[in-house]
């Protein structure tokens, strides 16, 4: 459908993003590597420390990968079988709250609740209970990490039971199946199929984990590579730990991305004949009662922390607040690289969609062109293999040399934060791309629209609003980030999330909840605005099918 010219107009957009993204990312691993070498090629696995922080970065990952996935199995049976609990769609929705919440203003909850002052440890004091329970070190990254992670477990399995057809349900009912019968042999062949991909995601998650183990970690003995990497260059000065450091993170996130690979897909057996889901293993008393004291728990763990935001935050004099200068500072830094990562994320996301679209719908494409199509479907997985802390601590050695790396800081800043919302971009513009594609490429051949016509009167008003939600998601994601801020980040160059971490840190801890509650309600309404009128896309798709 296209003309010659506009399919070589794609695939040149899409072979440059993908060469910026390779340029950036391989300068960044090429310093790395070059200044392991210059260093005396010294093995990390013979160095105490740096084996204690690798050890201590696996240890965390697989207690906290456990106990997300465990935890997440009876929430999600729970969920299932009730159906008609009251309150049930405001709790899957408050399972949705902590993803896309920034991780400092959820570690600043988790301390409102289980801090040293928090409402647990009072409530221990009133009953005259002098010991406090202490959340920093591996008790409080576990904790924080099932509170982030066990969501999303417990979201993806529900997803899955839901997928169960209903003869299922029916033959269980008939045959008069016990809860653990249904357990055995329809909810865990589902389960089964869904948990090492679950498992390996929030592996991953968390052995990349920053902005919590740099809050909650507690000292030396509970650190994890990144948190090692950014107090090497930070406080240290010691490049060369630094690099041997960031060498050691590519090694774990690539057998981790490796291992992934490995595990086969669930299987999705599908609806058959669109029967209404039944299920009566819940419908006994005690499993009733059983099920919600269960999801009045998960209600409470993860309601708590964010109540505790929002009241700590309204405690707060927020009008004076948000009159400091560096306040204002800091929003409008924050802002401009979340727009300006926001549109890079959104431009190359787009760029790469359409020239994979392209080149799948040649019918004749060569083998180059297979194989840029195949590079281009791995390029957002490059800030996974190479995660931002990484990133930054090689372009600080890069650009040691040009002076102070501080003065490149923000558009290191930007284009860092766009390559980690690529993934959450492409998502989210792919399958409406798809669809637009499909219901305008014969209208726009038979009219003869090309080029900025085409984009004027046909591409821009079908994508505007996923193009949008993109870019609002890709600037709530970079609103929230602390990584490559916490490596740059000064009086010069404030951002709202280290602003929070600088007054956490100075044990202003009202300035602190006050400006997590601003910094959480300018990312919740960017989410909100990103999803205004989609429920009336879906139903207008579902028309259109």
């Amino acid at each position: 459908m296209l003309t010659a010219s506009e399919r070589r107009r794609a695939i040149s957009g899409g072979a440059l993003s993908l060469a910026g993204i390779a340029l950036f990312v391989g300068i960044a691993v090429v310093i790395l590597l070059a200044a392991g070498i210059n260093s005396g090629g010294h093995n990390p696995l013979t160095d105490p420390y740096l084996l204690r922080v690798l050890q201590f970065t696996l240890l965390q990952a697989i207690l906290s990968t456990l106990l997300s996935v465990a935890l997440a199995i009876p929430v999600a049976r729970a969920l299932a079988r009730q159906p008609r609990f009251p309150g049930r769609l405001w709790l899957i929705r408050l399972m949705a709250v902590p993803m896309g919440l920034p991780v400092l203003i959820g570690a600043l909850g988790l301390l409102g609740i289980w801090g040293r002052q928090g409402l647990l440890n009072q409530a221990l004091a009133t009953l005259g209970l002098s010991q406090p329970i202490s959340i920093y070190g591996l008790a409080g990254i576990l904790l924080a990490h099932v509170f982030f992670n066990m969501p999303l477990a417990c979201r993806l399995m529900l997803a899955g039971l839901e997928r169960v057809p209903a003869e299922y349900w029916l033959v269980a009912g008939g045959l008069g199946m016990k809860p653990h019968s249904v357990f055995r042999f329809i909810e865990w062949p589902v389960l089964r199929g869904l948990i090492p991909g679950i498992a390996g995601l929030i592996f991953m998650l968390c052995a990349t984990s920053f902005t919590l183990v740099l809050t909650l970690g507690g000292g030396p003995a509970a650190t994890t590579l990144e948190v090692a990497i950014y107090q090497a260059l930070r406080f240290d000065f010691d490049p060369g730990r630094a690099v041997m450091l960031s060498l050691l993170q590519i090694v774990v996130t690539a057998a981790i991305l490796g291992a992934m690979t490995l595990f086969p897909s669930a299987d999705d057996h599908g609806l058959t004949s669109g029967r209404a889901l039944r299920r009566i293993d819940g419908q006994l008393r005690g499993a009733r009662w059983a099920d919600a004291a269960l999801l009045l728990a998960a209600a409470l763990f993860i309601g708590l922390p964010l109540a505790s935001v929002i009241v700590a935050g309204l405690e707060a004099n927020l009008l004076k607040l948000a009159g400091q200068a560096i306040f204002l500072q800091a929003a409008i830094t924050s802002l401009g690289i979340a727009l300006a990562a926001g549109l890079l994320a959104v431009a190359i996301s787009f760029a790469i969609i359409h020239a994979r679209s392209v080149i799948s719908a040649d019918r004749k494409k060569s083998r180059s062109l297979r194989s840029l199509a195949a590079t281009l479907t791995g390029a957002s997985s490059l800030i996974l293999l190479v995660p931002p802390i990484v990133l930054a601590t090689g372009w600080f050695l890069a650009l040691r040399s040009l002076g102070d790396p501080s003065r490149f800081a923000a558009i290191l800043i930007v284009v860092i934060n766009a390559l980690m919302a690529l993934p959450f971009a492409i998502r989210v513009l792919e399958p409406a791309y798809a669809v637009h594609r499909r219901r305008t490429a014969r209208l726009a051949a038979s009219l003869g629209l090309q080029g900025v016509t085409r984009l004027r009167l046909i591409d821009w008003p079908g994508l505007r609003k996923p193009l949008f939600t993109a870019l609002s998601f890709a600037m709530a994601l970079s609103l929230g980030d602390l990584g490559a801020v916490a490596l740059f980040g000064s009086s010069s160059l404030m951002t709202l999330p280290w602003l929070v971490y600088s007054k956490l840190g100075s044990y202003r801890t009202n300035d602190a909840d006050g400006y997590a509650l601003i910094l959480g309600m300018v990312c919740f309404l960017l989410t909100i605005a990103g999803t205004v009128g989609q429920g009336a896309r879906d139903g207008e798709g579902k028309q259109d099918d």
